[in-house]
């Protein structure tokens, strides 16, 4: 177990910076990084990965070779080549699927800093050989960890023999060998990656449409749109995430028949992304349809995210009867940020209705977020809006009070002053008075007491506003939750 632990370490020891928090892996042993506790583990792990000299090949598939699958894991997610991740990995990998523990949200990385700490010496054609054998391993954890570093090579150097692998009598290697040239990004092997989508195997299928849209091959387009009635779902899925990666509206027909008719909702929630990504004007009405009357929520949502995407004003006629009527918070909340991203002032009452009622803090807070996002020439607060500036949320009543300082409503300076006397939140208090400054506020009492207060950054958001500075600090930047990738 220690090789294994000093395995993972190795891979991991460049990306591992401060301290994060504790995390259970195999065997219930828990993993600190950043802790003494693992020193010796470190220096066990020099053997493989030393800052100077990158990697000892041979020494890391030695360690790999019946490493427990969360330990495999932890080493190829650290590999970094852009393949790990429920968005950008192939759909069939040696290794099988194992959920990590999340790292930190809060942690940050410096593309500068970034770079030098996951300096590597380039892999030589005898380090890419090696690992091309390795590929033929009895054991899954060596194949992963040697598809994932021949990922990292030159195409020059991997190409020819992941393309010779293609031919492999075993299907396994083919879908190995497939998975490679997507990570190498071998353009040159787009004619052998377009023939192996006829392979009689599913994972090779998969895998071959899914590098051919990492390649981003425009020759591959009518062949993956052709497996789009594959009877496999993850041929199916690669295909369209493929299409999906392309600059080409001409597979929208074909997009549109899968959304609306396909069996599988994977299936047509990957084809409702495809047609956002592809800027799809066309799909406007058969996306509408799907926000509508698609049983499944996912597919709602992503369709939700598509009209944002596509940001064509056809669609909020579609989005606000979402935002108002879905059973679902994540297609509510999805529907007023994608009418926020389209920026009709006409969306200002729904959103405000949304703002003030819905169950959910979480789409309350979304859509006076929204609100504050429009292209409102009114200058028009709704109702809605200013009676968000009661929510039981502290979130939904910042979110509120940015929103009113976008909008500059004078008319909204008597809720204002009301909500700031009541507010016990620091960050609301400050987004209030932002908003006060914003929408014009003269009274000399008023500017008084703020002037006056106790809070040093109650004072300097009202000296900055007095001195006209639009740029407050700090600044309530609201923003709702991450779009919903496939």
């Amino acid at each position: 177990m220690q090789r294994f632990f000093a395995l993972a370490l190795a891979a991991t020891l460049v990306s591992m910076t401060g301290s994060g928090p504790a995390f259970t892996v195999d065997e219930g042993v828990v993993v600190e990084h950043g802790t003494r506790a693992f020193d010796g583990l470190i220096e066990q792990s020099e053997q493989f990965v030393a800052p100077a000299d990158g990697f000892d090949v041979g020494a890391l598939l030695s360690a790999a070779n019946g490493a427990p699958p969360v330990i495999c894991s932890l080493a190829v997610q650290a590999v970094r080549n852009g393949g790990w991740s429920d968005w950008g990995d192939a759909p069939s990998t040696a290794l099988p699927r194992v959920e990590l523990p999340q790292r930190s949200h809060h942690r940050r990385y410096d593309d500068e800093d970034d770079d030098e700490e996951h300096a590597t010496r380039e892999l030589t054609a005898a380090d890419v050989q090696q690992l091309l054998q390795a590929l033929g391993s009895n054991d899954a954890c060596v194949r992963e960890l040697s598809v994932r570093l021949i990922g990292l090579a030159d195409d020059s150097l991997a190409a020819p023999g992941l393309v010779s692998r293609l031919k492999s009598d075993a299907p396994t290697m083919r879908a190995m060998a497939a998975l490679g040239l997507g990570l190498v990004g071998a353009e040159s092997a787009a004619t052998q990656l377009i023939a192996s989508l006829r392979d009689a195997d599913d994972a090779v299928r998969a895998n071959a449409a899914w590098a051919l849209g990492r390649i981003d091959s425009g020759r591959a387009l009518g062949p993956l749109v052709g497996l789009f009635g594959d009877k496999s779902e993850p041929v199916r899925l690669a295909a369209i995430v493929a299409v999906g990666r392309m600059d080409s509206t001409s597979a929208t027909p074909s997009l549109i028949r899968v959304v609306k008719n396909d069996e599988s909702a994977r299936v047509r929630r990957v084809a409702a992304w495809a047609l956002g990504e592809l800027d799809a004007h066309d799909a406007i009405d058969a996306l509408g349809s799907v926000l509508a009357s698609d049983r499944d929520a996912s597919v709602r949502e992503m369709a939700a995210w598509a009209l944002g995407e596509i940001s064509d004003r056809g669609a909020t006629t579609a989005l606000a009867a979402a935002a108002r009527r879905d059973a679902d918070d994540d297609v509510r909340e999805m529907a007023v940020w994608a009418l926020a991203e389209i920026g009709d002032g006409s969306s200002t009452e729904v959103l405000g209705q949304v703002a003030a009622s819905d169950k959910s803090s979480r789409v309350r807070g979304t859509a006076a977020w929204g609100i504050g996002q429009l292209d409102d020439d009114n200058g028009h607060a709704p109702a809605g809006l200013i009676q968000a500036l009661k929510d039981p949320s502290a979130d939904t009543r910042l979110k509120a009070a940015w929103a009113l300082g976008q909008i500059g409503d004078s008319a909204a300076l008597p809720a204002i002053r009301d909500a700031l006397k009541q507010e016990q939140s620091a960050g609301v208090s400050r987004a209030l008075i932002r908003a006060l400054m914003k929408s014009g506020e003269r009274s000399e009492a008023t500017l008084n007491e703020l002037l006056n207060s106790k809070d040093p950054r109650v004072r300097e958001v009202a000296v900055r506003g007095l001195a006209g500075n639009g740029h407050f600090n700090p600044w309530p930047w609201p923003m709702p939750r991450p779009r919903p990738f496939p």
